[in-house]
């Protein structure tokens, strides 16, 4: 497996906004070449086109990580484009925040489809090329809210982070010397992520908690250090917050 950073191949899923374009940004500065996934394409095309002008190499792709057929199809354009996959970064992410009583079940079914079953959809994509070539680095964003309950509010939120971080670490385990695994559990970043409250009491109180948000760089700079060891070291759980945060 190469090391480094430079010239290796990244598929990034939520790359529209937020941790995913910012990852994106910082790769392709660092000598990857990103791929971009994400529903809104004209996002896509705009990074995607500041990246190319700024030097680096990138491509997109239209993909809802809820669709299997459609993050297939996204690492199949990495492969198209740039002859393999290195890291896959599983990022789409929906954090819907209401009191369990409200009953909110289309949110709940909207956050197990994108945070679990998108992530599960990423590592299928991927990992039979990681097999095939011999290597790779798979990495999910997972959160704080899945080290410890997010409640009250977030206990749905939590249940599919907590989801992701044991899913990483039967991933690890399971291609132990053939494929690393990194789980990311970021604490309030500076994203789109705090406006997916359909409940406008818990989204006011999730804006407010976010006054506190780090820049969404912070967490591709983590990302960027668990892609940059040396292909024995692997780095499977990064936990950051802002120094002021205590959940």
């Amino acid at each position: 497996m190469q090391q480094g950073i430079q010239g290796k191949v990244v598929v990034i899923t939520g790359a529209s906004s937020g941790i995913g374009e910012s990852t994106a940004r910082h790769l392709a500065k660092l000598g990857a070449k990103v791929v971009l996934g994400a529903r809104r394409t004209d996002k896509l095309a705009s990074i995607a086109e500041e990246i190319r002008a700024a030097g680096g190499e990138s491509a997109f792709a239209a993909v809802d990580v809820t669709r299997e057929a459609e993050v297939k199809a996204l690492v199949q354009t990495a492969i198209e484009q740039f002859g393999r996959i290195d890291v896959m970064i599983n990022n789409a992410g929906l954090m819907a925040i209401a009191p369990m009583s409200q009953l909110r079940t289309d949110e709940w079914d909207r956050m197990i489809d994108i945070n679990i079953k998108g992530v599960l959809y990423g590592v299928a994509a991927a990992l039979p090329h990681f097999e095939q070539q011999g290597g790779g680095h798979m990495i999910n964003v997972s959160s704080v809210a899945g080290i410890k309950v997010f409640a009250p509010g977030g206990s749905v939120y939590s249940g599919t982070k907590f989801a992701v971080r044991a899913i990483s670490d039967g991933l690890r385990q399971e291609m132990a010397g053939k494929v690393r695994v990194t789980s990311i559990e970021p604490g309030a970043v500076d994203s789109e992520l705090k406006y997916g409250s359909g409940d406008q009491a818990s989204r006011e109180a999730v804006i407010g908690f976010y006054q506190q948000a780090i820049p969404a760089d912070s967490v591709a700079r983590a990302i960027a250090y668990a892609i940059e060891q040396p292909a024995d070291v692997a780095i499977n759980e990064i936990v950051l917050r802002p120094t002021a945060q205590e959940f």
